[in-house]
């Protein structure tokens, strides 16, 4: 853990020993982060978690000054839909890394589903629902998100 970690009233977490934090990391009230025993989650330098926020942490990496919005959340994990005879929540639990890349911004409710990486500097609009990459510095947004535009000053490569 770095220094200067400040956690919120009401902060759940489950296996904090699978956890990493970088230097001046702020987590709201009230945000819930589900670890993995087998798992790891790092999260960088001066990122700032709002409240409400979930993370399904089983295999999570965010880099330096992320900024993630209230209500936001990450799930790292789902369950085959294989055989299909059973119920889905008794079938095999498939873990899916998630990366969200330094200087990045999640909006406010946006949900990030398994096996995705937000690029450095892209923005997620609010209530976006994110299935796909995200490249560097784009903006998105929507249900599904898609691309909306470049960051402003960002020229592609």
């Amino acid at each position: 853990c770095g220094s200067g970690l400040r956690v919120g009233i009401g902060v759940g977490f489950k296996h904090l020993e699978t956890f990493t934090f970088g230097d001046d990391v702020f987590i709201g009230d009230y945000a819930y982060l589900q670890g993995r025993f087998d798992g790891a989650c790092a999260i960088g330098s001066r990122t700032w978690i709002g409240p409400q926020a979930y993370f399904d942490a089983r295999a999570l990496t965010l880099g330096a000054d992320v900024g993630w919005g209230p209500g936001a959340k990450v799930l790292g994990s789902a369950h085959l839909e294989q055989p299909a005879d059973r119920p889905l929540i008794a079938n095999d639990l498939v873990i899916k890394p998630v990366t969200v890349e330094d200087g990045a911004d999640i909006g406010v409710g946006a949900v990030l589903l398994p096996g995705i990486t937000i690029g450095r500097g892209a923005i997620v609009g609010a209530g976006a629902v994110v299935s796909r990459d995200v490249e560097p510095m784009a903006v998105v947004a929507g249900v599904p998100a898609k691309f909306q535009r470049w960051r402003e000053g960002h020229t592609p490569a």
